[in-house]
């Protein structure tokens, strides 16, 4: 039998020698502008309307139970209270529902109602307290209408049996920083769009949107509109979107059938750190790393630009859905990516600055931060308490409860590498240590580290019984 102890220290420990030490708290996070108790108010609308269970009609009496207790406890480990409950268990899946019924990646991409079964068959079997919706996989057919360029996906560029992938260029030039500051919007209709969308490119070819005036200047600025190549652009256009459409009511029937049966989402939007924004898909890796050393400012004032947008696009997915929760993964802010000098200049600014203006909304951040933020826990814990659930990867959960546990909720962060090939007995022994070293106080959700693809599905489900049976919140 495994010792727990051990394997606490060899799973949820860093590697001393390998990763830089925390260092112990020693100040108090500094003081917000906006005072906390209106930010509370505003937050607690947001729950109350999520709790409100809109146009849902519950099975029954127990599902309706089931739904309102599961977000009630998700809500409070994020607001850190303390009560007698257990440790919430929320699952980050990638392709693990199409695995687990025996389809593959390109199948649940192009077929919708496998992609239906599969989820629903997912949730129902494992049960954990929250889904993240059937959003995943994307909508194949609409990347093929519009000849996609920045992903290969399932039968597209990679294997029917895997996953995506990205593919990295500078799809915004070194040179462009001032044409996108200028005028985002423009600069993604008439340049990015028809760089990353072959069958948009001959939008490149339109006039900006402001030079639609008086009436002398109308003809002449919608004179492109009827060239053919425009057009014809514009019927793929609205070919994706009619597609669209289709795939984004599977995604609303989907959650609307979970929350009957009692399962909310646990994501009522999404958007991106400003940083990871240009970084992952406009300047790409390579370019925005000699952006940092060669053009220093214009990426600063173009992460400027950007952290208003990113801010609408996650309120506005928690406005439609009613849901507070913003999901904001991190690719680009991990310990081996950026130095400390480096992170509290070029990331932390208008990341912190996005994350703010969430919390102003009253949504909750849920910034999963993907590879490890050993050296960041010091910085990112200056923010409102209560008010952000951090994802935590590869990060030491010990000392990221004793830098964070005070002021934001964890949650993390069960290897995928254990669950893929450890034996169930590892896996129970691992939960068990990770709830008795952090979630001592409350403020501490069960999770996986990087999401679930080709996992042993009695792992999975040994994670989520192990925190039902084991996860009761240890007092201080």
């Amino acid at each position: 039998m495994w010792n727990k102890i051990k394997f606490w220290k060899k799973y949820i420990k860093s590697d001393k020698e390998s990763e830089p030490k925390v260092k112990k708290k020693v100040t108090e996070p500094v003081e917000q502008d906006i005072e906390l108790s209106r930010l509370d108010e505003k937050q607690e609308k947001m729950f109350e309307r999520w709790l409100s269970a809109e146009n849902i009609n519950f099975i029954s009496p127990e599902a309706e139970r089931l739904y309102k207790e599961r977000i009630i406890r998700i809500k409070n480990a994020i607001q850190l209270k303390k009560i007698p409950d257990r440790v919430p268990v929320v699952l980050s899946i990638g392709f693990f529902p199409a695995y687990y019924s025996g389809l593959t990646p390109k199948e649940v991409m192009y077929d919708y109602d496998k992609l239906y079964a599969s989820w629903k068959r997912f949730v129902l079997d494992f049960q954990p307290d929250a889904h993240i919706g059937c959003f995943v996989p994307g909508p194949g057919k609409i990347f093929d209408i519009l000849d996609y360029r920045l992903y290969a996906w399932p039968g597209h560029g990679t294997s029917p049996e895997h996953s995506y992938q990205c593919i990295e260029k500078e799809y915004m030039k070194k040179d462009e920083y001032d044409a996108f500051i200028e005028d985002p919007s423009g600069f993604f209709r008439t340049v990015y769009l028809p760089r990353i969308f072959g069958a948009l490119e001959p939008l490149k070819n339109l006039s900006p949107l402001t030079n639609i005036l008086e009436i002398v200047f109308t003809g002449g600025s919608i004179l492109p509109y009827g060239l053919p190549d425009v057009q014809e652009a514009y019927k793929k256009l609205l070919q994706a979107g009619s597609e669209a459409l289709k795939w984004g009511g599977v995604l609303g029937a989907f959650d609307k059938e979970m929350a009957e049966l009692g399962y909310p989402n646990f994501f009522g939007g999404a958007t991106k750190a400003p940083f990871d924004t240009i970084g992952d898909t406009l300047r790409g890796t390579r370019g925005i790393m000699m952006d940092i050393h060669r053009q220093p400012e214009k990426l600063l004032e173009a992460l400027d630009k950007i952290t208003p947008l990113m801010v609408k696009l996650g309120v506005g997915g928690a406005k439609m859905s009613g849901n507070p929760l913003i999901f904001i993964p991190l690719h680009k802010g991990a310990d081996a990516f950026l130095s400390d000098k480096q992170y509290r200049k070029f990331y932390w600014p208008s990341f912190k600055n996005t994350l703010l203006g969430l919390i102003e909304e009253g949504c909750v951040p849920f910034p999963y931060a993907e590879g490890s933020y050993n050296t960041r826990l010091n910085v990112i814990k200056d923010l409102p308490k209560g008010k952000v659930l951090w994802g935590l990867d590869l990060t030491d959960m010990t000392a990221a409860k004793e830098v964070l546990g005070d002021y934001a909720c964890i949650a993390g962060n069960v290897p995928i590498t254990l669950l893929n090939v450890g034996a169930s007995e590892q896996v129970k022994f691992y939960t068990q240590a990770l709830i008795d070293s952090v979630s001592h106080g409350g403020g501490f959700i069960m999770m996986n580290g990087t999401v679930i693809e080709e996992a042993k599905p009695e792992n999975v489900k040994t994670m989520i019984n192990t925190t039902k049976e084991y996860g009761v919140y240890k007092q201080d």
